[in-house]
């Protein structure tokens, strides 16, 4: 599983969990909302460290990685032929 789906997985669920507990607890939803955002940020920024660690260094592959466009050599070798053909004089 890609680092980027299991840190967005894990951080939601420490929310989610964050926020129930809080619900329960009834604290109003807006301040319990508030409460597990910070406790999610602060749980996944000590414990998951590693996991975070891998996202920034696919951010850095797909960054650093030329991009790829299959249909860029059909396209210049079409323009190519149309500049061509089109300084080419014609006679009748």
């Amino acid at each position: 599983m890609s680092p980027w789906i299991q840190y967005t997985l894990l951080r939601l669920g420490l929310f989610g969990a964050a926020l129930g507990v809080l619900l329960a607890l009834q604290i109003d939803w807006w301040w319990a909302a508030i409460i597990a955002s910070i406790i999610a940020m602060t749980v996944s920024y000590i414990f998951f460290s590693s996991l975070r660690d891998a996202v920034a260094l696919d951010l850095h592959a797909r960054r650093t990685r030329p991009s790829v466009d299959p249909d860029a050599e059909a396209e210049d070798a079409a323009s190519d032929d149309a500049g061509r053909s089109a300084s080419e004089p014609t006679t009748r």
